[in-house]
């Protein structure tokens, strides 16, 4: 069964949608979006297994430049 999850990242101000295009181009992520509220950018990905997750995904997403914080919310069913 793969891993999905959602992720919930507060950047730098004035980041948003370049945060948005690069965690998009990201191998394993389905959506990302620009919001507004607490969070600037929602993304939801999936993996093989929780640690092809971390692996592939995660890691990725925070060297990605501008974000200064995210939330990890699995997808449970």
């Amino acid at each position: 069964m793969s891993v999905q999850a959602y992720i919930l990242i507060q950047t730098e101000v004035g980041k948003a949608s370049s945060v948005a295009s690069a965690v998009s181009a990201i191998s394993g992520v389905t959506l990302a979006e620009g919001v507004t509220g607490p969070y600037d950018v929602i993304m939801r990905a999936e993996a093989p297994s929780m640690e092809d997750f971390g692996r592939m995904i995660l890691s990725k997403v925070q060297g990605v430049p501008g974000i200064t914080r995210t939330l990890t919310c699995p997808v449970t069913y």
